[in-house]
This record gives C-alpha cells, sequence and structure tokens, in this order.
C-alpha cells in the first residue's frame, strides 16, 4: 500500500519522525515515538494487531487543518 506523507514535525531531523500520512484506502498512519511498556499499558481495547505511538498535538492540529484545506 502506498502512503502520502501529509505532514512531519518541522522541529525532528530531516529523516525523523513525527510524521502523518494518507494510505491509498482512505485511512492515515501516524510515525512517531514508540511508548514505554508502562506508558502503552495504560491504552484501552486494544486489538490484536493494533498499536500506539506518541506524536505532538501541533502535528495533528495542522494535519486536520491541511486534509481540510486541500481535501486530501
Amino acid at each position: 500500500m502506498h502512503l502520502h506523507k501529509i505532514c512531519k514535525d518541522p522541529e525532528s531531523n530531516p529523516t525523523g519522525c513525527q510524521s502523518v500520512y494518507l494510505a491509498e484506502n482512505g485511512m492515515m498512519a501516524v510515525q512517531g515515538l514508540e511508548m514505554d511498556p508502562e506508558t502503552f499499558a495504560n491504552m484501552e481495547n486494544l486489538l490484536p494487531g493494533e498499536s500506539g505511538v506518541l506524536i505532538k498535538p501541533e502535528i495533528l492540529v495542522e494535519v486536520a487543518r491541511l486534509y481540510q484545506e486541500k481535501a486530501l
């Protein structure tokens, strides 16, 4: 499946993380910092194969703005 980068944290290194992508199927993929086991344990209702990462809220706000403006 092809991913199209929508937004990347401008404060991370040029090839680094905290990015959001739009997938061919219309879903979004998030690249962020892996959680430590204690933090991950606080997530509720995880189904098999699901995971979570940490990402700055400002990136999600920018993604929402870009998504609405460009109708990605």
